[in-house]
């Protein structure tokens, strides 16, 4: 399963679940829903920093690609499960908000992904970088007093795409 998929579906359950219990606070307790907005939210785009900046800090390969395809499907797949949310378990929520759900919080959704995850992989390719450099120099095969170079560690290879029917 490409990595894009479990990443933008993984987002797009936490985003509807979030926007459902937001609704749902702001159903029974409206006063505190401000506070609960703004700590949602920062949960929100710290959990999908913190998860491209752990792929990024792993060496996933096209990283970049794959949050950013993550996102474009986060977005509507939220949308479609924040109406069917909305509908189970707050205020019946029909089918008429389905149209500003796929367009306008499909974007916010998408965007909400996209510009922690950015972050996020520029972070983790700076731990990602720093991590090697310090593996280079220090460890328990490498002598101070040596002028000879550590090997080069193997990189993951990009596995090539399944095309056709698997034989």
């Amino acid at each position: 399963m490409p990595s894009w998929v479990v990443r933008g579906l993984g987002m797009a359950v936490l985003h509807a679940a979030a926007t459902v219990a937001l609704a749902k606070i702001a159903v029974f307790q409206p006063t505190e829903s401000t506070t609960v907005t703004a700590v949602v939210l920062a949960l929100l785009v710290g959990a999908a920093a913190l998860w491209s900046a752990l792929d990024a800090w792993l060496g996933l390969v096209d990283a970049g690609r794959t949050w950013f395809i993550a996102a474009l499907v986060a977005g509507p797949v939220a949308g479609v499960l924040n109406v069917v949310g909305r509908a189970a378990f707050v205020d019946q929520t029909g089918v008429g908000e389905l149209g500003s759900a796929l367009t306008g919080g499909a974007a916010f959704t998408a965007l909400l992904v996209l510009v922690p995850a950015g972050l996020g992989l520029l972070v983790g390719g700076k731990l990602h970088t720093t991590r090697e450099d310090a593996g280079a120099d220090s460890g328990p095969d490498s002598d101070a007093g040596t002028a000879e170079e550590p090997a080069p560690r193997p990189r993951p290879q990009p596995r090539k795409p399944k095309v056709g029917p698997a034989g």
